[in-house]
């Protein structure tokens, strides 16, 4: 738990202070090159999820918000591994980050705008660190998910190895008790 609430923290502060200084330091609508084309800061208030699709149902990405933070606290408790602790910690952090733009900022409560300024030129797309954050949390999804890493930190194999040795020593006969001999049976 401490893993999580550590990574979605720094996420969260790292997100809402850099929205902080582009708002502050850029007018909507301007672009600034960071690292020639292949990064640039164009400062854009999106209504909408993502590539601004559903512009006109900001307030149900809110309630969704809501919903998908609720089970992440929810299932947190489960989580005994680093790796998907991470995970949550960035999906949470990602989560809070633009929660926080839809419920606080203009034009009203539940319907803000999130700030998005991140603009690679390869992708079509302007987004934000809330968005690096969610995005890399499915892409560790993805990997863990791929590896068979459960929430517990073990491996698919390793779970499966347990349940056949616990087959076996089921199988067994308790070292307590001494193995049938096939002269005591009774012959037929």
């Amino acid at each position: 738990m401490a893993v999580l609430a550590v990574v979605a923290l720094c996420v969260y502060l790292i997100d809402q202070v850099a929205k902080v200084l582009v708002v502050s330091n850029l007018y909507e609508g301007q672009q600034l090159e960071v690292l020639g084309q292949l990064l640039q800061f164009h400062f854009v208030k999106n209504a909408g999820a993502a590539f601004s699709i559903g512009s006109g149902s900001t307030w149900i990405f809110s309630i969704v918000g809501v919903g998908v933070l609720g089970f992440v606290i929810w299932y947190a408790p489960r989580i005994r591994s680093t790796a998907w602790a991470v995970l949550f910690g960035l999906l949470l952090g990602g989560l809070l980050g633009n929660l926080t733009d839809r419920l606080f900022r203009a034009p009203g409560f539940g319907v803000g705008h999130v700030v998005d300024f991140l603009q690679i030129p390869l992708l079509p797309a302007i987004f934000n660190l809330a968005d690096v954050a969610i995005v890399s949390s499915m892409v560790l999804f993805l990997i863990l998910t791929l590896r068979g890493i459960g929430l517990d930190g073990r491996h698919g194999a390793d779970e499966e190895d347990v349940a056949v040795d616990d087959a076996n020593v089921a199988d067994q006969p308790a070292a307590d008790q001494p193995a049938a001999d096939q002269h005591d049976k009774p012959q037929s």
